[in-house]
């Protein structure tokens, strides 16, 4: 009729449902990463929840996680009571300090202690760091308008922290009435189960993954902020917190904290040789011991794809991107093992799953 085919006419409009679809996924972009957020968050307080569900008399959910929440916040607040504010008072002398320390470390003659590729680059590299500490400045600084701005973005980080708790409260109560509802709206069959073995594999994938980057992201902590406590070198406690942060990152953070910290205590004239032997060793320790054992079976990727996931997720989504990269990556190797066992007919039993 009128010349239109209709197969080409439903895989026209197929195709524009898609494309509306990811456009609208890219227009609400920040609201799916904060959504995305609250459930990661939900993922790292659930262990707390189910153990104390199990030993709470009511057996109420709602009041494990009430007191979870009252043990969270306890947690954070004394934390950053205790941390917060040796780390402001570090960041503020830094600030002050490094300018005077750059300029100080620039005009040093070289040493026995300095390694010889630090000597013969730290001219070109201190001239980029001084570029870009006055480049950051002037942007900061420039205008009252731009400042005003700048607090307005704080001010809906700040919304975001709360707003992520609260979305991972409902996760956390309704979470068992989201996944009967999404497996509902699929028949009953093979696609069900499938979909029924995806989720329960992806279920095992976060809550390993978040309690992994947790343990790592302390261990990192206290392995830094002990050494430079030894050690002595200065603003050891807001290093030690920017390294545990940056280990959230895979590959790039811990790399952008070591590069760091090298210049920081070179620019202060600590021991540069034993931080870059610990910086070696903890990374050996960390990567090649630590995170396996936490990771365990199901974040199975090669180190290949592991660095072209952090690089593409981090050119597409910045800093977001680059977090995310590594559980994404392990949910289409769950999707790529679920459907090929179902194509190869293969009967897959409750037990069996990707994860043991």
């Amino acid at each position: 009729m009128l010349g239109i085919d209709r197969n080409a006419a439903r895989s026209t409009w197929t195709v524009a449902l898609v494309v509306a679809l990811l456009v609208l996924v890219y227009l609400a972009r920040t609201t799916l990463f904060v959504f995305v957020l609250a459930v990661l968050f939900a993922y790292l307080l659930s262990p707390l929840v189910n153990l104390l569900d199990r030993f709470l008399p009511t057996r109420a959910r709602g009041a494990a996680l009430a007191l979870s929440y009252v043990i969270f916040v306890g947690v954070v607040g004394f934390g950053g009571f205790q941390i917060g504010s040796r780390v402001a008072y570090q960041a503020k002398s830094l600030s002050r300090n490094l300018p005077a320390q750059v300029e100080q470390w620039k005009n040093q003659p070289a040493d026995s202690s300095t390694p010889g590729v630090v000597s013969r680059y730290k001219v070109r590299i201190l001239d980029e760091l001084q570029a870009e500490i006055s480049k950051r400045s002037s942007d900061m600084f420039a205008s009252a308008a731009e400042a005003g701005l700048r607090i307005l973005t704080v001010a809906s980080g700040l919304v975001y922290l709360v707003i992520i708790p609260v979305l991972g409260f409902f996760f956390l109560k309704d979470g068992r009435a989201i996944r009967e509802h999404i497996l509902s709206l699929v028949e009953e069959g093979p696609r069900r189960g499938l979909l029924d073995d995806v989720m329960v594999d992806l279920d095992a994938l976060l809550a390993r993954y978040m309690r992994a980057l947790m343990l790592l992201s302390l261990a990192a902590f206290t392995a830094y902020s002990v050494f430079f406590s030894i050690v002595g070198i200065p603003y050891g406690i807001l290093l030690a917190l920017l390294a545990a942060l940056l280990e959230i990152i895979p590959t790039l953070g811990p790399l952008t904290a070591s590069v760091t910290i090298v210049l920081i205590a070179a620019i202060s004239g600590s021991h540069i040789i034993a931080v870059i032997i610990f910086l070696v060793a903890f990374r050996m320790f960390q990567d090649y011991f630590l995170s396996p054992l936490l990771m365990g079976r199901g974040v199975e990727l090669h180190p290949l794809m592991v660095l072209f996931g952090v690089f593409a997720g981090a050119e597409v989504a910045g800093v977001a991107g680059a977090f995310l990269s590594v559980p994404a990556l392990a949910l289409v190797r769950i999707l790529y093992l679920r459907v090929q066992k179902a194509h190869a007919r293969v009967p897959v039993n409750p037990p069996d799953r990707v994860f043991q």
